[in-house]
């Protein structure tokens, strides 16, 4: 009967670890009503360096169109810092060639919108080619 119990209260603590997101001990509600001052003793240096000297104009129209209906907001700021405004908005990053599309999570809080978007493709190898072995050099062609 006790291990039943231990089971449903991990279940449960489980639950509601996977309902309520925390970032550094506040919830996505608080992050969202925080200036971006508080916000910044938050994350990472090299973030909290870029909200101190504020954001550049790209970056403010950027978090204007994202506030407005639209679907999804195209974008070629890869260096914009995720901020809570911004999550479960839908973004189409340039990476290069095309505009990826990305959906902002709560746990992307405080990354750059770049890291979502690859700008190079994943290295496939195939098999090697004829005469590429010794054993495949005695292979007939047909």
């Amino acid at each position: 009967m006790a291990k039943k119990k231990t089971k449903t209260k991990a279940k449960t603590a489980l639950k509601k670890k996977e309902e309520e997101f925390t970032y550094r001990g506040y919830t996505l509600a608080k992050l969202k009503k925080m200036k971006l001052e508080d916000l910044a003793e938050l994350i990472g240096a090299r973030q909290r360096r870029k909200l101190k000297r504020e954001l550049r104009g790209n970056e403010e129209n950027l978090l204007e169109e994202l506030k407005s209906d639209k679907e999804s907001v195209k974008t070629h700021l890869r260096d914009a810092i995720v901020l809570p405004g911004m999550v479960g908005k839908k973004i189409r990053i340039h990476n290069g060639k095309s505009f990826e599309y990305v959906e902002i999570k709560p746990e992307m809080i405080g990354h750059y919108l770049g890291e979502f978007a690859l700008t190079r493709k994943r290295g496939l190898h195939g098999a090697a080619g004829v005469g590429a072995t010794r054993s495949s050099k005695y292979v007939p062609l047909k």
